[in-house]
């Protein structure tokens, strides 16, 4: 079994439940599992690789409860640059009706790609459209070529515009035909061991675009099968008024009469969730995926993020679709939600006492790090300690953007400062980001295809 050892960093946040940090410390790796953290005199010696992490921070790997991951070939388009969510959406659904198998594989390496070099060592992504024979299979193989740890979402949209719903009838699916693949998906590629590298979870796409039965009938299925489940919910003030009219009644409660509800369930967004439904999620231990680029991008609104974490619910950051933050800089996403909070409050009728303190730079490192493992439903990820899963992210203080700051408090900086890339990241024990370099696959090529694929689903 190959050992790994990361000696002499100026700093380690563990990010466990005591939050410790140690200065100066070293990261002992057998395995894909962490063995010991402390000082290097004390860990084991004669590692088969050593990592020097002298002037370098090395923080859990981030992890990222919210993507499309096909839309990195959407980026920027001139049309809905200015759109809030429904115009957007429809603005863009005619062009990904153009998807093809080789299209997601490539997006999906581009968008991982982004996501490892920015310390980012786990993900979900949800893909909800399968024209031209695209299969979730195309993410999956993706995921394995480059090294992330994955949670691929089988999403799902079965109501077109002629039902009432949002998506244009051709890119829907009859809804026997999603529930036999999510079954092959599951019995094909679900892992539920310790340090699973490769998980399933079924994801009708939103309320607007799937029916009662689905999501009934989905969330059946995913029980009995003990695998996760996800979907949009309260993303903008048309969502919510799409589920009063047609549903006469909130978006949360809605989730809650269809069974949405409870630890093996987490939202994207929520920014429109009101008192009774933060109680809601947070009696039921439902999850929230925070992405706050995308809600500001969209001019969606300001998720009550901070009056979340107080009532109990457990929330992760989402780097959500390229398409509607055109990035997937997982650190960014966090220094994002960090200032985004401290501004929301600000922002609230007056008489709030809250200040700068509403969110701390460790508080938004928590929600990239153990708040994402909890959402996920991972209990072998999201902080560093023996026997979790060798999942690292390295930034070399010793940088510009930190020049000034890491001196200081380099867990402060790495979050306060102009986010960095990482220097290193290593996922399962493996080393998918060496020097600042992807070390799995290489860049230039699959770059260059990735544009030209780009030009071709745009142009029709």
């Amino acid at each position: 079994m190959s050992t790994l050892l990361i000696r002499n960093a100026t700093c380690v946040a563990s990010m466990d439940a005591a939050r410790r940090e140690w200065k100066d410390a070293s990261v002992f790796i057998r395995g894909n599992l962490v063995e010991a953290i402390g000082p290097a005199a004390e860990l084991p010696q004669g590692a088969d690789e050593v990592v020097d992490a002298r002037g370098h921070l090395v923080v859990p790997g981030l992890v990222n409860t919210h993507h499309h991951m096909y839309q990195s070939l959407t980026r920027a388009l001139p049309a809905v640059q200015d759109a809030e969510l429904f115009s957007w959406l429809r603005g863009l659904y005619p062009v990904w009706a153009g998807l093809t198998p080789e299209m997601v594989q490539v997006s999906t390496r581009v968008a991982m790609a982004e996501l490892l070099l920015s310390g980012c060592t786990t993900s979900s992504d949800h893909l909800y459209l399968y024209p031209n024979g695209v299969r979730l299979d195309d993410s999956i193989e993706a995921a394995a070529a480059i090294g992330m740890r994955f949670t691929a979402s089988r999403g799902s949209m079965s109501v077109g515009r002629s039902q009432g719903g949002l998506p244009p009838d051709a890119l829907v699916e009859p809804e026997d035909a999603i529930l036999r693949d999510s079954q092959r998906l599951i019995a094909q590629y679900h892992d539920a061991a310790h340090g699973a590298m490769l998980q399933i979870a079924l994801a009708p796409c939103s309320p607007f675009s799937v029916s009662r039965d689905l999501m009934r009938e989905s969330a059946a299925l995913a029980r009995a099968e003990g695998v996760r489940l996800h979907t949009h919910l309260a993303e903008n003030d048309h969502d919510v008024a799409y589920s009063r009219e047609k549903f006469g009644c909130t978006p949360a409660e809605y989730a809650e009469a269809l069974g949405w509800v409870g630890h093996d369930v987490w939202h994207a967004h929520c920014v429109k969730l009101d008192a009774a439904g933060i109680g809601l999620f947070a009696r039921t231990g439902t999850g929230v995926a925070h992405c706050p680029c995308s809600n500001m991008r969209l001019a969606s609104g300001i998720a009550p993020v901070r009056r979340m974490l107080a009532a109990g619910v457990s929330v992760g950051l989402g780097v959500d679709g390229s398409a509607s933050n055109d990035g997937a800089h997982m650190l960014g996403e966090a220094r994002q939600a960090l200032l985004l909070a401290r501004v929301g409050r600000a922002l609230e009728p007056l008489g709030c006492d809250h200040g700068p303190a509403e969110m701390t730079a460790r508080d938004a490192l928590a929600l990239a790090t153990r708040g994402g493992a909890e959402v996920l439903g991972r209990r072998d990820i999201g902080h560093l300690a023996p026997g979790m899963c060798a999942d690292l992210a390295l930034f070399d203080l010793r940088t510009l953007a930190f020049a000034g700051g890491a001196v200081h408090d380099p867990v402060g900086a790495l979050l306060l400062c102009a986010s960095p890339q990482a220097a290193w990241t290593i996922v399962d024990g493996r080393i998918v980001v060496r020097e600042g370099q992807l070390a799995t696959l290489d860049l230039g090529p699959l770059l260059e295809r990735h544009n030209a694929l780009a030009l071709q689903l745009a142009a029709g």
